[in-house]
Parts: C-alpha cells; structure tokens; sequence
C-alpha cells in the first residue's frame, strides 16, 4: 500500500538508486519519483514488482494542460505505470470545474490504461472545493484521488480522506499523502478510507510493527 517516495529538488540520481533498493527490500508498491528520474527508476526496478509512479505538473499544478499531458506520456514512454498529477488549484478556487475536469482529462488521455492519481491539496481547498475537486476527478476517469503535494500547507488529515472516501465511494482509490511519518499515521489514514499511503518515511513506518 505505500508508494516509498522522494520528490525533494535535492534528489539525485543515487538516492533514487537507494530509494528503489529499499523499494525492493522492504516490498514496496511503487517508487513515486519525479519525472526526470522515471527512465532510471524504471531500469533499477527491471525484474522486480515494484510499480514506477511519475509527479506530474508538480507541485503547483499551474501549468498548462498540453504540458502537463506532454509530461505525462514522456513519464509512461520512459517506465512509468503510475501518475500523480496535480489539479489546478487556482481554477478549481476559482469555480472553473469544468476546466479543471478538462485538465485532469488531458493526463488520463495521455497515459492510456495508466493509473492516474489526482493530487488535491487539500490544504488549500474549502470541503466544498474537495468535493468538487473529487467529482471532476472521476468525470475526467481518473483511478484515485490523492490529499497533498507534501508541499503544500499541510499534508493529509483523517477528516480530509473521511470526505474523500465518502464522495468516491468504491469507484476510486485515495492516497493520503504528505506528512506521514508513523505506523500510527498510516493506520489511522488507512481507517479513515486510504487505500494507497504516499510516505519519504516508508522504512520507519514499517518499524513501528517491529515496536509493537
């Protein structure tokens, strides 16, 4: 259930190599990683189960849609099997939904049978934003809804992916991400309805068992 990821500017190419050795170690669902890492995320992990997901429009999300489609079919053709874009959050406050069910279309057109998750930043949004977002996610054929960006103002919250789940229902994924750092975290993610967990802190997460 946890996507083991490293997104931070000051990532480099042998911290991805290490990111994607623990991946394995410690049996991972994916690597999240951002885009210019996908083609070497994807030839480390050749042979094993570990899933290759891709940021994109990261992480603001205020790019234009062309680029972030174009982002997006360059992240599948180099290895990527997963998506995480991030919606526009300046047209979503601005009640623009249909342009931002357009945007988020624009990504899932261009990863074909690809999972594409929708990253809300929640921390930004009203419940009404959230909800809205949620629903233009699963009118445009995304597969999951996503809380946070971990760059935002805060990460994920209990309450938000409650909302989340409760407006998606069975029909999507929810990715909590951003913030958590304990077993106890990701547990009380996963009973509010998280069925993916977004974690830098996979390894220490996984401890908390071995502390029980």
């Amino acid at each position: 259930m946890i996507d083991h990821t490293e997104l931070k500017p000051t990532a480099t190419p042998d911290r991805i190599r290490e990111l994607c050795a623990e991946a394995v170690k410690f049996g991972f669902g994916a690597v999240c990683v951002n885009s210019c890492y996908v083609q070497l995320a994807s030839s480390t992990l050749s042979g094993s189960q570990v899933a290759v997901c891709s940021v994109v429009g990261f992480p603001l999300g205020a790019m234009s849609s062309e680029a972030k489609a174009y982002e997006a079919r360059t992240a599948v053709k180099d290895g990527a099997t997963e998506i995480d874009m991030v919606l526009n959050v300046g047209l979503l406050k601005a009640g623009r939904i249909d342009d931002v069910r357009r945007d988020i279309e624009a990504v899932v057109q261009a990863t074909g049978d690809d999972i594409v998750k929708v990253i809300l930043e929640t921390g930004y949004l009203t419940t009404d934003e959230i909800v809205e977002a949620c629903r233009a996610a699963e009118r445009a054929g995304a597969h999951f809804v996503k809380t946070s960006t971990g760059f935002g103002p805060r990460g994920a919250t209990v309450e938000d992916v409650r909302l989340m789940r409760s407006v998606v229902g069975d029909r999507l994924g929810v990715k909590a991400a951003g913030g958590i750092r304990t077993l106890e975290d990701a547990l009380a993610m996963i009973d509010a309805g998280a069925n993916r967990i977004g974690a830098s802190r996979g390894i220490t997460i996984l401890s908390g068992f071995d502390a029980q």
